[in-house]
């Protein structure tokens, strides 16, 4: 999926970054892998990432495709708040191809704890689930202590 990513600086100038989500795969279950937030994220690399996301998740044995995602976004120095406006917008597009028995992103390059919260607090004011849909997330917002970065 092509998606185009409209978020506004602190400026307040629009910059349109591009998103992705490639899915490989999900005769076994939903799609399963990374977002990845860096400048050099294009479809090709992403594709690669998706396929060889199938491998990983076929030997955990647990009932998943693959799937990776991302944009050429560059959240280092970016304020909170130009990280925050960028996720919301992300998820804003991305929602109506992710959920949890449907695709269920991770953090990757770029997208730590912050901004899979910021992305989980878009994906909850836009569709009212609270649902597995992101994994990554501060305890606060449900996540897990076996996994904390």
């Amino acid at each position: 999926h092509h998606l185009r990513v409209p978020w506004m600086d602190d400026a307040g100038r629009i910059n349109v970054n591009r998103g992705f989500r490639v899915q490989y795969n999900s005769a076994l279950g939903p799609y399963k892998g990374g977002l990845r937030f860096h400048p050099s994220v294009n479809l090709s690399i992403l594709k690669f990432l998706g396929f060889e996301q199938i491998l990983k998740n076929s030997l955990t044995t647990l009932p998943m495709g693959g799937g990776k995602g991302g944009s050429d976004f560059d959240p280092k120095g970016k304020s909170d708040n130009e990280v925050m406006r960028f996720c919301q917008s992300f998820m804003t597009e991305l929602q109506r191809h992710v959920g949890a028995d449907t695709d269920v992103p991770a953090g990757d390059i770029g997208v730590g704890a912050r901004e899979i919260g910021y992305l989980y607090g878009q994906y909850k004011r836009l569709r009212n689930e609270f649902t597995g849909v992101l994994t990554g997330k501060n305890v606060k917002w449900g996540g897990s202590f076996i996994r904390p970065e």
